[in-house]
């Protein structure tokens, strides 16, 4: 099973409650950073792998303008029933997989956040990918993304997990494969629906790339000043880091 053919018809309506615990005000603190650091402003961000639009709304209330692109149909409806609070223009949200991607236009900066990356489990498709990206950018223009390490996904390996709310409980076993690289999340979900609940089961894939792969997919793709970040760091990543940051620019000219 690859990426694409992922399904969130469970995770969906319960993704934003068992993702509380992401810091999104900081990982846009933290954005905003990478975007200034360059000498090409950013106003039109691509969230690529948007899911629900959290990221998405949260950088148009920052002022900038937002286009949303998820594979998932019912991540994006959930996404379509939120509302921007305050200034701002509400994001665009579009239903493309990411090597298919197809913009009206060009955008200053793409970012593909929490380890979205790692789920295009086809390295083919990964580098198609980051052409489409790279295409679709502004010359000069920034691509930010971050992945799980392979050291953290094999250190999930036979592990069992627990999220729950008032309203839903999720419980996923995860099992590491050496020769694919590949980490499986086999998934139950439990929704309250008036007085009983209803089981959902949902599998999911990552796969495990190293920093030397991605550089590479990324230099065949045609950026440049590629860079590795730790976790929400400006600094170069740290012994035994669980998450890094990349990232690259398009250059200037062709």
């Amino acid at each position: 099973m690859s990426h694409w053919e992922e399904t969130y018809n469970a995770l969906a309506g319960c993704y934003d409650e068992m993702t509380e615990d992401v810091n999104y005000p900081a990982w846009a603190d933290f954005l905003e950073k990478l975007f200034s650091r360059g000498k090409h402003p950013v106003h039109t961000v691509l969230d690529l792998a948007c899911g629900t639009g959290t990221m998405s709304f949260l950088l148009a209330q920052r002022g900038y303008e937002l286009i949303g692109v998820d594979f998932s149909p019912e991540m994006l409806a959930q996404a379509a029933e939120k509302t921007l609070e305050g200034k701002g223009e509400p994001p665009i949200f579009l239903c493309q997989a990411m090597d298919k991607l197809d913009l009206y236009g060009t955008v200053d900066a793409c970012v593909c956040l929490l380890d979205s990356v790692n789920h295009v489990t086809r390295p083919a498709q990964l580098r198609k990918a980051f052409q489409r990206v790279r295409l679709f950018l502004e010359p000069g223009g920034l691509f930010v993304f971050d992945v799980h390490t392979p050291d953290h996904l094999e250190g999930l390996d036979g592990g069992i997990f627990l999220d729950e709310t008032e309203d839903a409980y999720c419980v996923w076993r995860t099992d590491y494969h050496p020769r694919r690289r590949i980490c499986t999340y086999g998934m139950d979900v439990f929704r309250r629906e008036g007085e009983v609940w209803r089981r959902e089961s949902e599998f999911h894939e990552e796969r495990a790339y190293t920093v030397e792969e991605l550089t590479e997919y990324l230099r065949q793709a045609g950026f440049v000043e590629i860079r590795q970040h730790g976790n929400l760091k400006l600094r170069k990543p740290g012994a035994g880091e669980e998450r890094i940051f990349f990232t690259a620019r398009k250059p200037n000219t062709l």
